[in-house]
């Protein structure tokens, strides 16, 4: 296997739940993220995938060291992660509209993290470096005193990914890069993602809720419920042959573009609301909305463990395996 770049040990955070204004106590805690166990590898690209609040974006920040954990710790390439490690570490934004500063020229922008870290490149090399960076992600280097509203909103996010490999990081966190994006900007843009760790070698952790994006540009997958990790494995095992309900409720939902091929597919339809992460459930998280919820689920929480008859670990007492049909 290559080199483990990226080891997340039960990591946990929680926000604190206040009542007062002047005299403020603790009445309860959000469970954003409760006992994460990942590793990534070196020219690897790991996909995360979940619903809407289900913790994936506060992993993606604890791991850029934007949020302190609760508990836990983050190793990379094996040291705990500090403001050294979290050079190694960069991250490409979802909104290219938002995550850029208006009153900056590209060159700015793209320059920034040299006079953040003024030891990686000598000042009279910036600009040539900021340079370099642009055409390699595809933008003429020419437009380097542009400013980003004359840019497309394919042509930002490439400014984005110019600003995350100016400090030549190993891993880049790509917290949906391309939701914001119309369908053929999105292909373009994961195109050049894959070309770049190509030729750098670089390791990828990519969120999104796109399922069909996750799989073309993952080697493994790792699901998402309420603050845990319920499914991983590689993409081929979590796409064609997940033992997860939850997941299977996630694959079942994508939409088949080919109608001779829609009545293969067995839907999953899940009832009732997603549990407040202020108020998890006992036990198995996913039991408040699963069909084959019994009572040791509410008992016993599941261990993230490969289950008998699959190849894979799932978060699931009653794990089972079940073909997917794709368009």
């Amino acid at each position: 296997m290559p080199e483990v770049v990226l080891e997340v040990k039960d990591l946990v955070k929680h926000f604190p739940l206040t009542r007062g204004v002047v005299f403020k106590r603790q009445i309860g805690a959000v469970h954003a993220v409760d006992g994460v166990n990942l590793t990534l590898h070196r020219h690897e690209t790991l996909g995360l995938v979940g619903e809407s609040g289900c913790g994936k974006s506060t992993l993606a920040k604890l791991i850029m060291g934007l949020e302190r954990p609760t508990s836990g710790e983050i190793l990379v390439q094996g040291r705990p992660l500090t403001k050294t490690g979290r050079r190694n570490i960069q991250m490409v934004m979802q909104d290219p509209y938002t995550s850029l500063n208006p009153r900056m020229t590209v060159g700015d922008i793209v320059g920034e993290p040299f006079q953040i870290h003024p030891d990686v490149a000598p000042r009279a090399d910036r600009r040539r470096l900021v340079g370099e960076l642009l055409e390699l992600v595809g933008l003429n280097p020419d437009h380097i005193n542009r400013y980003p509203h004359q840019f497309s909103g394919g042509q930002r996010q490439r400014i984005g990914i110019a600003r995350a490999l100016a400090l030549r990081p190993e891993i880049i966190v790509c917290d949906e890069p391309v939701s914001a994006l119309d369908l053929s900007i999105q292909a373009q843009v994961i195109n050049l993602l894959e070309r770049l760790q190509e030729e750098l070698g670089l390791a990828y952790i990519f969120i999104a809720h796109d399922l069909s994006v996750v799989r073309h540009i993952s080697d493994r997958v790792a699901v998402m419920y309420l603050g845990k990790i319920v499914e991983a494995g590689a993409d081929t095992d979590i796409y064609d042959h997940p033992t997860h309900p939850y997941t299977q409720a996630l694959l079942s939902a994508v939409p088949v573009p080919d109608p001779a091929r829609r009545g293969r597919r067995h839907q999953v339809i899940l009832e009732g609301d997603v549990p407040s992460p202020a108020d998890p459930p006992s036990g198995c998280r996913f039991r408040t909305r699963c069909w084959k919820a019994a009572e040791v689920c509410a008992e016993q929480e599941p261990a993230l463990e490969v289950r008998a008859g699959s190849a894979h670990p799932s978060a699931c007492h009653f794990a089972e395996g079940r073909d997917v049909v794709h368009a």
